[in-house]
Parts: C-alpha cells; structure tokens; sequence
C-alpha cells in the first residue's frame, strides 16, 4: 500500500514538472494581453509613445511579479530586455533618443553593492556562528514563548535598522534565524512570520531616525533648501513613534492571521550548537563587522558613501579567507538581478515623465488640502512598491514642497515614512530582497502585510506628521 502510494506521489510530481509550463505560459500571456488592453486604453490619453511603452512594461512587470509566471529575478532581465528593445532599437519605437546606458548602469547602482556586502557580512556571520550567538542573545533576553521571541526580534532589527543599514540589519538578522527555519521547514507559520516579521522590522525601524531610511534623508535635504531645518532630534520626535506603532501593528497581524500562540517550540538544538572553532576567522568577521558597521555610522565624518564602504566587508573577508570561492557561489545572484530590474523601471518612469504625468493628475483632483496629502501618501507606498523608495521619494517629495503653507512642509515628511511602509514584493525594498533571496518563502508570503501596510502606512503618516506639525511649527 506505501509503495502504491509513492508511486501515485511521484507521478503527480512528474506531472507538475512536465507539464506546470502550461500554466506559466498561460499566466504570462494572460498578463501581456491584460497590459497591452490598458496601455491601449492610456494610449487615448494623447501622450508620446516613449510614455505609452514604459506605462505597458510597468503594468507588465508588476503583473508578472505578483502572479509569479515566472520567477522575479527573470522578470527583472525581462524589464531590461523590454528597455534596450523599445529604446535601443527601432523595432518598437522610431527616433527614441534615450541613451540605454542609464538602464544598464543600475547594475553598478550603489543599492546593488549595498545589497553584495551585506550578502557577503550574512555569510561571513554564518560561517563562523556569529549569527547563532546573535540569535541566543535574542532568546536569553525574551525567552522563547513564540510570540515574545518574534516581537523581540523584530525590536532589535528595528532598532539597530535606525543606526545602520536596513540592508545590512536585515543581512545580519536573518542570517541568525535561518536555523530556526530550517528546523521549524518553511511551510511552518513561524518560519513565515520570521522570514516576512525581520524585513519588515528593518523597513518601518528605518523610520526612526534621519539616517534609517534614504527617503528621510531626501524629505530633509530638500525641507533644508527650503529654509525649514529638521534636527536629529526633531525627526525622533515623530519618526521613532510611527516606527514602533506600525511595528506593533505589524507583529499583532502576523500572530493573529497565522495563528502563532499555537506554535511549539524547542530551540534546545540550536541554542546548544557553537560556531566554528576557528578563532582567527570569527575575529576575522567580528572585526569586519565593526569596521563596516562604524564606516556606515559616521559617513557625515569621513564623506564616503554607503555603497563604497560596503567594499569593505567583500574585500576583508575573502582576504582574511574566511569566504573562499565556493562560498561566493552560494550567494544570492538572482536577487541582485531583481533589484537592477526594479530599478531600471523606476529610472525610466522618471525619465519619460510618467511619474509627473501621474502626479500632474493628483494636483488637479477636486479635493481638499488633506485629500491632497493623503493621496500623495498613499501615491508614494503604492509606486515604492515597484519601484526604488529612494526613486519615488526623489520624485513626490519636491512635488510636495511645492503645496501652500504647512502642507509645503508637512507633506514631503509623509511621503517619506509612506515611502517606507512598501512592503508589498520581493522588490519593493532591498530587506524583502534578502529575506526571498534565502529561497525558503513564496512571494505571496508578502502579500498580506504589504496590503496592510499601504492602508496603515500611509493613515498613520499623516497622523503623526501632521500631530508633530500643530505642536511643533
């Protein structure tokens, strides 16, 4: 009877493999045919075609990603393929003048490095047990009643995203847990809630602080040229609450639809597991750790950038050989060919004027001043969500000061923190990246706490800017 019914198990696997191309195909064609009938209907609009094809691919990316008719990294070598085609040649559009270098160079971008070196720090902290260690700390403090653990690790990545990389704390925590999951399997609620909760945690602790998150950098350079100056302090004021509330919301929504009161669990095994016995190497990472780590916090000091500094941990690790050939073979590549992909949408949204198009619309909408803000908030978490937070806050932010009086300032800080609450696909930010670049979660697995985070998100942005703005202005 066993050996019937592995057989019957078999053949239904074979099945799937043989023919699950139908499917993919189908799903694919279906997208292309939904993506030509709007950008057929957007084409009614009058405007020039360079728009109308970047609107079709966009529409055709973001469909692709959410049904997964193929996988997301193909989807980004799809966006170049669709960019060089239409801009590159003239097989789709005659006389195009864009020069397709801009879409090639995202593959240098500086979020790419960032992304290699902390791809390069999760490694080194996985080989010598750094990453355990980290973990046992987590558990010695908040013990390991499921729900606590996972609130207290999602508070330390939050936490520690304030100060440093969301990246590299992403890198970093889920490096730390991926014991955790390969125990519990990946079709484990907790191992869901870990590997979606971390990311998260970095995205929204980023928040917190000026230096968090690249679009609260941007909301107060630009508030700066404006003569309205934004400390340190002044950003913690509103930044740090925003940051913990939607932590919570988002850790109560994770054990309330996954249900993780009913999860047992036993870390006896890997607690009582040590790291490698190499003490040269573990000092080794632990010194490249602290370098780089002290490099990201002081860039106001020394003025080299993020991107530069994350050279730091690829170079001293495979110098110290800690990370030795084999072990770069095992990194994530397919992620980094997601990012580029997202990427260079963004850059081409931006260069033929769709995102001004998009925006021009809003400004002209029959609303009041707080419909105004509310539909810039939730404009910037919904096109974060497909392309760079860095892009859309660089594009909606100047947009904003543009608005009258304390809207001018008010609202370029809730496009930031809106910015920062997209969290919807594996591109939407580089920590979700990391997280599916382990290759133990789906990206449906996003889906639901990113569609609640472009409600909350954005609702609780304005809220607090706008409580800081009565009080404070």
């Amino acid at each position: 009877m066993a050996h019937t019914d592995s057989r019957r198990a078999a053949f239904r696997l074979y099945k799937k493999l043989k023919y699950g191309w139908i499917l993919a195909t189908t799903t694919f064609l279906g997208n292309f045919i939904i993506s030509l009938l709007a950008a057929s209907l957007f084409r009614n609009l009058g405007y020039n075609e360079e728009v109308n094809y970047v609107f079709f691919l966009a529409i055709l990316a973001t469909g692709l990603w959410i049904t997964e008719a193929i996988p997301p990294f193909a989807v980004g070598i799809f966006i170049f393929t669709g960019l060089l085609l239409g801009f590159g040649t003239d097989y789709i559009l005659e006389d195009s003048k864009t020069p397709v270098e801009m879409y090639l160079g995202t593959w240098t971008s500086s979020v790419i490095w960032l992304l290699l070196g902390g791809f390069f720090l999760a490694e080194g902290m996985s080989i010598v047990g750094l990453d355990r260690s980290l973990f046992k700390f987590t558990i010695d403090k908040f013990g390991q009643e499921p729900n606590r653990l996972l609130l207290g690790i999602m508070l330390t990545t939050a936490v520690v995203s304030m100060v440093m990389s969301n990246t590299a704390t992403t890198a970093m925590m889920i490096s730390s847990i991926l014991p955790v999951v390969r125990l519990l399997g990946k079709d484990s609620p907790y191992s869901k809630a870990l590997l979606v909760g971390i990311p998260a945690a970095a995205t929204l602790g980023g928040m917190g602080t000026i230096i968090g998150s690249t679009p609260n950098a941007i909301a107060v350079g630009a508030l700066q040229e404006k003569g309205l100056n934004i400390t340190f302090i002044d950003w913690m004021i509103f930044g740090i609450p925003m940051a913990l509330v939607s932590l919570f919301i988002f850790w109560f929504f994770m054990v309330k639809t996954l249900h993780l009161k009913d999860i047992k669990l036993d870390l006896s095994d890997i607690t009582s597991k040590s790291g490698t016995k190499n003490v040269f190497e573990k000092n080794a990472v632990i010194f490249t750790l602290l370098v780089t780590v002290s490099m990201w916090l002081t860039e106001p000091l020394h003025g080299l950038p993020i991107a530069a500094t994350s050279a730091i941990p690829i170079v001293f690790l495979t110098l110290f050989q800690v990370i030795k050939a084999e072990d770069v073979r095992r990194l994530p590549w397919d992620t980094l060919m997601l990012v580029a992909g997202g990427l260079a949408l963004g850059i081409a949204m931006v260069d033929v004027g769709l995102t001004d198009i998009i925006m021009e619309k809003i400004s002209q909408l029959p609303i009041s001043m707080i419909g105004v803000a509310l539909v810039f908030s939730l404009v910037a978490v919904t096109i974060s969500n497909i392309m760079s937070n860095t892009a859309a806050a660089s594009i909606l932010v100047p947009l904003g000061l543009a608005l009258p009086g304390i809207w001018g300032f008010t609202v370029p800080l809730m496009i930031s923190l809106s910015c920062s609450s997209s969290l919807l696909l594996p591109v939407s930010t580089p920590a979700n990246a990391i997280s599916y670049s382990t290759g133990l979660m789906d990206q449906k697995t996003f889906r639901p706490g990113g569609i609640l985070m472009m409600v909350i998100g954005p609702l609780l942005s304005f809220l607090t800017v706008m409580l800081y703005g009565v009080v404070f202005m």
